[in-house]
């Protein structure tokens, strides 16, 4: 997917988009912006103000989708003055879960985990601010475990992850994921989408950046019944830029994902490519499981 010009909010940029794959439907929910991004400075500058809504879009093959003329999703508040940034979306019960990045343009560290819920992906109520501290990288996994509701986020460098009884309450907030030394992930790691449960464990794509601001995405498992302890971590990367249009764009050298689809066979896993275009890679289950099965 690529920016619309003839769109104004999404003439710039199409990226970091969420997923949802129901009944043969690709239903997908994308960053999209009329600027480009200017991130120099001490604090964003309002003379280059540029500000992320959220588009939807569908497809029947998960390769090409149909757009609708409109975000469904944009920002309504202070926090989200500068717009509403990489959704993140869980399916519990009968709710969906929208949880993004609210910017307000105060600061650079002037983010927000926010939520929204749906019940048919078109209709989203604002459910507020979801910890209130400079946090990003956020997600629900998909089910509730031991009864508790749990929580991904990053609290810089590392991803955390932490357990709610109501969505509104959070403790027991801890590492899970830690950055490496001298690695492709070295200076910030974060998830991209909700993890999918497998036999084998709690599957978790997550992004790593190095100090040559390089970001490339990587997987680890988690336990079923315990998210806290990490069953496997794959060393090496599963992409990294390499095509023109991964490593030439608004913000270079950049692959980052916000969500995958589990096919019958295949994982489709939608990623951002230098915060430009819409790109999406799959891996094998098959193969996946070969790896993991002496976890």
């Amino acid at each position: 997917m690529r920016p619309r010009v003839e769109n104004r909010w999404e003439s710039r940029a199409v990226f970091n988009a969420a997923v949802v794959y129901e009944n043969g439907m690709f239903s997908l929910f994308y960053r999209a912006a009329d600027q480009p991004f200017k991130l120099t400075g001490e604090k964003p500058d309002p003379a280059h103000k540029f500000e992320s809504v959220i588009g939807y879009a569908t497809s029947t093959d998960g390769l090409n989708f149909e757009r609708r003329d409109q975000p469904v999703y944009k920002g309504e508040t202070a926090q989200e003055a500068w717009g509403v940034e990489d959704p993140r979306i869980t399916k519990l019960d009968d709710t969906y879960y929208m949880l993004y990045t609210g910017f307000g343009g105060r600061s650079w560290d002037d983010i927000r985990i926010s939520m929204a819920t749906s019940k048919d992906l078109l209709t989203w109520e604002r459910r507020g601010i979801v910890l209130d501290e400079p946090n990003k990288d956020a997600a629900l996994f998909p089910e509730r475990i031991n009864g508790r509701y749990v929580l991904l986020h990053r609290r810089l460098p590392h991803i955390w992850l932490a357990f709610s009884d109501d969505l509104v309450h959070w403790d027991q907030h801890q590492i899970i994921l830690e950055t490496r030394p001298y690695s492709w992930e070295e200076k910030k790691i974060g998830i991209a989408g909700p993890p999918i449960k497998m036999e084998e464990g709690w599957l978790l794509v997550y992004h790593g950046v190095d100090h040559q601001h390089v970001y490339r995405l990587g997987f680890a498992v988690l336990d079923l019944q315990d998210p806290t302890k990490v069953l496997y971590r794959q060393r090496e990367p599963i992409l990294e830029p390499e095509l023109v249009w991964e490593k030439e764009g608004l913000v270079p050298n950049v692959v980052f994902s916000c969500g995958a689809a589990e096919l019958e066979d295949e994982i489709y896993v939608y990623y951002g490519a230098a915060d430009t275009v819409i790109g999406v890679a799959s891996m094998n289950k098959r193969e996946l499981k070969r790896k993991l099965a002496n976890v």
